[in-house]
């Protein structure tokens, strides 16, 4: 295929106005989300789409001067006179070339990351099958096409909050419940406990970033003493429970025999593999948007293969996101669960109490139509590529924004007692 023009635009979807929520030692503000939109038109008139951005980890949710609208800077400069004019034979020479630009590292692993997913998209449609038809061995493999859902939302309330938001989740047919505690350590041991009691059929998880920004109120034996008991309630996995290069605090934590999960702030498709071959990790989090595209991903899906270790896309942005992941779990064998972030006023869940985390209205408006979601189950659109259509209205629709789309205040004096009890 030969590239003809790569576009980046930076897009902002404000919260307004900004909503404060309250964790145990400070404030956290969510002021926007901000997602970057790839297009690669080839000289044949096909266009593949990617997103980028939309996820704390890639782009420094603590960002200091990096944001999405830089990164666009960076695809409409370096990545595209890289690639415009280029007839490329194989999507990894997209690699190499982005590689070439001398571009930080981080950068060229979140650009190669949205290239490569839009080249998959304009090969799969020069090749008229789904993209889950291009990975791996289609003769081994026989695509998983309906993938459970576990809902990913929860985000610093009262105990009783999260348990009546999970209660709802499990109405709606989900696998799991993941939540956001860091209320506190005695808060938490009660939400485990409520979470444990209220939920039959549905999973919960803990994704417990919030614990190692908050050092002074969770040292080491306090988040071994919590991953060991919310292990013994019954948690499907706790996530991200030490700082994401701590691979020797994972080992530490392994030792409680607690399901771990961990890899979506890793910078690369190496450094999952890396997590993985730590043996502390139950459940390796991959994502197609920050660890060089399908390419980068496949290496991580073939080492957990066979292994006790689970792949699990990390997916926290827009529909685009949601099914780019899609295709991923459907061609990869002993893969078959994708995390569905539950945003407020999604237009998928029809229920009286919303249980979204804050708006993010452009993670619906992305594109035009709806993933086919049942029950908790997503069907992956057996269209060519992505089997997705942008809207491209949204460019003038949702303006970039600058500045950052979260901000943690942290209290002065530590706080002596849990807050949210």
């Amino acid at each position: 295929m030969e590239i003809a023009d790569i576009r980046g635009y930076a897009l902002s979807s404000p919260i307004t106005p900004p909503q404060n929520r309250s964790f145990f030692g400070g404030t956290r503000s969510l002021h926007k989300r901000d997602v970057v939109l790839v297009v690669i038109e080839t000289r044949d008139g096909e266009r593949g789409v990617a997103t980028a951005g939309a996820s704390s980890s890639a782009m420094r949710e603590y960002f200091e001067g990096d944001s999405q609208g830089t990164f666009a800077d960076l695809v409409n400069g370096p990545v595209a006179d890289a690639l415009e004019g280029v007839t490329l034979t194989h999507i990894t020479d997209a690699h190499d070339l982005i590689a070439g630009t001398g571009l930080p590292h981080h950068l060229q692993n979140e650009a190669i990351s949205a290239i490569d997913v839009a080249l998959h998209d304009i090969r799969g449609k020069e090749l008229g099958a789904p993209i889950y038809e291009l990975l791996g061995d289609s003769d081994q493999t026989d695509p998983t096409t309906e993938i459970p859902l576990y809902a990913s939302a929860g985000m610093y309330m009262k105990p009783s909050g999260y348990a009546e938001q999970a209660a709802i989740i499990e109405k709606l047919g989900f696998m799991g419940y993941k939540y956001r505690p860091g209320i506190g350590p005695t808060g938490d041991r009660r939400t485990v406990d409520l979470l444990s009691e209220v939920l039959d059929e549905t999973e919960f998880m803990l994704d417990v970033h919030t614990w190692w920004k908050v050092r002074d109120s969770y040292d080491r034996e306090t988040v071994r003493d919590l991953v060991s008991y919310a292990a013994e309630r019954g948690a499907y996995w706790i996530e991200e429970p030490v700082e994401p290069d701590d691979h020797q605090g994972y080992r530490e934590l392994a030792e409680t025999r607690a399901p771990l999960a961990g890899g979506e702030s890793e910078e690369s498709a190496a450094g999952l593999v890396e997590l993985g071959r730590t043996e502390a990790v139950a459940f390796l989090q991959g994502d197609v948007r920050h660890h060089q595209g399908y390419t980068g991903c496949w290496d991580a899906v073939e080492y957990c293969h066979g292994r006790n270790v689970e792949f699990v896309p990390h997916n926290f942005g827009t529909w685009v996101g949601l099914l780019a992941n899609a295709h991923l779990v459907a061609a990869a064998p002993d893969v078959g669960l994708l995390e569905y972030p539950v945003f407020e006023s999604d237009p998928l869940l029809d229920v009286e109490q919303d249980p979204g985390m804050y708006p993010f209205d452009l993670a619906f408006d992305i594109m035009k139509g709806q993933p086919s979601v049942s029950d908790g189950v997503l069907t992956v659109p057996d269209g060519p590529g992505l089997g997705l259509e942008v809207d491209l209205d949204i460019v003038e629709e949702y303006p970039f924004v600058d500045g950052p789309w979260t901000e943690f205040r942290y209290d002065e004096e530590k706080n002596s007692t849990d807050s949210h009890l």
